[in-house]
């Protein structure tokens, strides 16, 4: 066996480890350790009391991924911050890619390929409806009524801005009640178990157990590990996995998807906004004006099929690229911009991460932010707060309203927008304020908003457009600063996919400040680019060979204390030892590149024969220069649990070694361990929500 670092843990998870009584030891043996990978791990301190370095051990398959066979279908649900909706292919049938059923309902001028993200609860907080049904009937309701029932909208950003996400952080509902947010997502993922399971029987013409199916979930890539785990809980809440059958589930990552699928196109089923001059040895004969209207056209035509067939091909775009080819994909959605940058690994056309996902709260809903911050101009900030409180579905009823119109802002618009205002926006104003809206706009010198005689707000194209500027003008700062690296040099496509990809200002807008750096490439079927990309992660999540650790992830432990290299008020003797606390082990780096089946290596031991968990805290830095744990931006975020109870034998040795591999490659990370004297498994988990 080779040399191996030990850690003595007394699985105590004490704040102050001075308080402790069974501290923390580490012992080694007399050489280093030895691999034939370079190790993330610094060597901190002595040679002979070096924190194990991980051996890299590079499996030719995903281990996650033996089971995919006993799969019949795959289901992908795109669970978005506005609309989601759920897409499926048999596995004997992997060309053959259905989207769900049409859904009842829809709004004039907006697509219907999905519904909206919208729950409705009963004043009982039992489940009612999700998507258009929740909207229609929360909206027909009396409005005293409507003040009991719990509506919820766009709550999916919730898991991206709570800094200090736990299994009982609460959502706030329209009528300003609290619930808890791991049961609304558990809700709508039961009702996208339900409708899928339904339409995959009618389509069998038998009953189709859940057992048969693999699901895939879509997270932005930019979410940390509590927001992922969140999200597999909810899965397991509803039924769609369990923690026992985990690999039924796969959490996959939005752009990655988008990139999966965009790797399929057909010269057909694309838009190339580039104008005629070459960009990086290409050229398009498409004047940037015909590529909008080609856009806009192939959206308008594709929101009429259901099923898409994906050739056992690589699209013609790929056939153009060479080993070592780069581009970015840029996922515009409700919420976030997610953007992700691949480079193309031939033959088999994998994929590997140049750069960690990066992004922010740049999606549609800032434009949604930003005509609520307009109206609070216009009728006063305690007014908006207040309707919204009084009047919740009649808020919905203009947000609605407002959406359809916002879809269609261009840049080359002339003739103004017209957003209807509800009758109870303006009956409740005039008993508010004691004037009316009329009055109200004239004297609020916004110029560029205009009262119609029929009820509407009338807003100039440049009004609208204005609107969309701070996200857009986020978004392109944001590309700016990516093409910035050198990873992101003579990148040669720039892929614009997401339904906030649909809106003409912002292709415009990344045409402008990138088209003479790559191709600009918009899917036809932009809305639907990540759910059937989904699909196709599902049916072979091995896709993705190299992704980029987003964060510096280790554990503290004691190392020798060396005068002069290590803070005075870090020595700790213990037994006429001196040692050195709070030295972080790096399990690995910010932005590593880690190959799919690497596996990160380490060897901890009871404090105790009989103890029969262990403990150890996760510390995570978005920097890559960490030596303590105590150093800025370091924080705890998660816990590595080793429970040997299953472990346990009548001959356990005096001291006893617990192999601990973690997976750092996937979309999450995993955790496998092996009491090495008995050769059985321990069951681990690596906690990021409950520590």
């Amino acid at each position: 066996m080779e040399s191996v670092g030990v850690y003595r843990f007394c699985g105590c998870t004490a704040k102050n480890k001075m308080k402790c009584d069974s501290r923390w030891e580490m012992t080694a043996s007399e050489t280093a350790p030895t691999s034939a990978y370079s190790s993330p791990a610094r060597s901190l301190g002595d040679t002979g009391i070096t924190p194990l370095s991980p051996s890299h051990i590079v499996n030719d398959a995903d281990p996650n991924v033996s089971e995919q066979q006993t799969f019949l279908v795959v289901v992908a649900i795109d669970f978005g911050t506005t609309s989601s909706g759920y897409a499926y292919s048999f596995t004997k049938e992997p060309e053959c890619i259905h989207v769900m059923r049409r859904w009842e309902g829809g709004d004039p001028g907006v697509s219907n390929q999905k519904t909206p993200t919208t729950i409705l609860l009963t004043p009982e907080r039992k489940f009612h409806s999700f998507g258009y049904a929740a909207r229609d009937f929360y909206h027909d309701l009396d409005p005293n009524e409507a003040k009991q029932w719990l509506y919820l909208e766009k709550f999916k950003m919730k898991l991206h801005t709570t800094g200090d996400l736990t299994m009982d952080t609460d959502l706030t509902a329209a009528n300003g009640k609290k619930v808890k947010a791991l049961e609304i997502f558990a809700y709508a993922l039961q009702y996208f178990k339900e409708q899928a399971l339904k339409e995959l029987s009618d389509q069998a013409g038998s009953e189709f157990e859940n057992s048969d199916v693999r699901w895939v979930i879509t997270v932005p890539a930019i979410w940390k590990q509590p927001a992922k785990q969140f999200m597999r809980q909810a899965a397991y809440q509803a039924g769609l996995a369990s923690p026992e059958n985990s690999e039924q589930l796969i959490i996959a990552l939005e752009p990655e998807a988008a990139s999966i699928y965009c790797r399929k196109l057909r010269l057909h089923q694309m838009t190339d906004l580039s104008s005629k001059a070459a960009v990086n040895g290409y050229s398009s004969s498409d004047t940037v004006g015909a590529g909008f209207a080609q856009a806009k056209e192939h959206i308008r035509r594709n929101r009429q099929s259901r099923t898409f067939l994906v050739e056992n091909v690589i699209g013609e775009i790929w056939s153009e690229l060479e080993e070592g080819d780069k581009y970015v994909v840029v996922d515009s959605g409700g919420g976030t911009v997610d953007l992700t940058v691949h480079q193309i690994r031939l033959p088999e056309g994998h994929l590997k991460e140049l750069y960690k996902a990066t992004g922010g709260p740049y999606g549609s809903l800032g434009v949604d932010y930003e005509f609520e911050k307009l109206l609070c101009k216009i009728f006063g900030e305690d007014f908006i707060e207040q309707f919204k409180i009084k009047r919740p579905a009649a808020w919905v009823d203009l947000m609605i309203a407002f959406e359809s119109r916002k879809r269609a802002a261009a840049p080359d618009r002339t003739n103004p927008l017209n957003i209807t205002l509800p009758f109870s926006f303006i009956d409740y104003y005039k008993k508010f304020r004691g004037h009316s809206v009329e009055h109200a706009l004239r004297k609020s010198n916004v110029d560029f908003v205009k009262w119609s005689s029929q009820g509407m707000l009338r807003m100039s194209p440049d009004a609208m457009n204005a609107l969309f500027k701070p996200t857009i003008d986020s978004i392109i700062e944001h590309l700016r600063d990516l093409f910035q690296k050198p990873e992101v040099s003579t990148v040669k496509f720039l892929f614009l996919v997401g339904g906030f990809a649909e809106a003409p200002l912002l292709q415009q807008a990344v045409q402008a400040a990138f088209g003479d750096k790559c191709r600009v490439i918009i899917p036809q079927d932009v809305g639907l680019t990540i759910l059937k990309g989904a699909v196709l992660f599902g049916l072979d999540p091995a896709v993705i060979k190299v992704r980029r650790s987003p964060l510096t992830y280790g554990v503290g432990v004691l190392n020798r204390y060396v005068e002069g290299k290590h803070p005075p008020e870090k020595l700790l003797v213990k037994d006429g030892t001196r040692w050195c606390t709070d030295v972080f082990d790096k399990f690995i780096s910010a932005d590593q590149s880690v190959a799919l089946g690497e596996l990160v290596k380490r060897s901890y031991t009871p404090a105790k024969p009989s103890q029969l968990v262990i403990v150890i805290n996760i510390y995570s830095s978005e920097l890559d220069d960490v030596s303590f744990i105590t150093d800025p931006g370091v924080k705890k975020c998660g816990t590595l649990r080793l429970d040997l109870t299953g472990a346990s034998s009548t001959n356990v040795p005096a001291r006893r070694e617990i192999q601990t591999l973690m997976q750092f490659g996937d979309t999450e990370i995993k955790a496998t361990a092996v009491d090495i004297a008995t050769s059985k498994s321990v069951k681990v988990g690596i906690d990021f929500l409950n520590y």
